[in-house]
């Protein structure tokens, strides 16, 4: 469901383009609702279709293109390791694997207490500074040793008071 104050924000970002290129803010809209409701499901995708004038699959084309887009529930924190190939070469799949064994999950899954999304990512532009994550697809972790990987997932559980 897109609520009122949904589509307020929506129209904001429409605003910004030509009457006759709003679909240019598809990528704007699905943020919107990913921010709103955790996810982009095929419901909301057919909701900003018909509101952007635009044909479904192109919506689901540009949410199953980038890794940013959740299509389906994830945990509170969502962790993406980079697994391109110059971050393999620098222990990229060593810090998945990792994190696969101290979250007792395999990538792609999500911890039984909601709390951690295990996923592999494309190049996140860091390549000198890998193993790299991106934590909430907004905050970016560089050198990230069993230590330091050890550190972030006790001080993320810490902080929901489950240490």
């Amino acid at each position: 469901m897109i609520t009122e104050a949904t589509k307020a924000r929506f129209a904001r970002e429409v605003a910004k383009y030509p009457a006759d290129q709003k679909q240019s803010a598809v990528m704007a809209c699905l943020s919107i609702v990913q921010q709103e409701q955790g996810w982009v499901s095929p419901e909301s995708e057919a909701l900003i279709a018909e509101y952007l004038g635009m044909p479904q699959i192109a919506v689901h084309e540009v949410t199953t293109f980038y890794n940013m887009y959740n299509q389906q529930p994830v945990g509170k924190y969502k962790l993406n390791v980079c697994t391109n190939l110059p971050c393999q070469l620098r222990d990229g799949y060593k810090a998945l694997h990792h994190l696969e064994s101290k979250l007792g999950i395999k990538m792609g899954e999500t911890t039984a207490d909601g709390l951690f999304t295990l996923q592999q990512s494309e190049c996140l532009g860091a390549c000198a500074d890998s193993p790299v994550m991106l934590v909430n697809d907004r905050n970016m972790c560089s050198f990230m040793s069993n230590e330091k990987l050890d550190e972030l997932v006790d001080g993320l559980r810490a902080a929901e008071g489950q240490a």
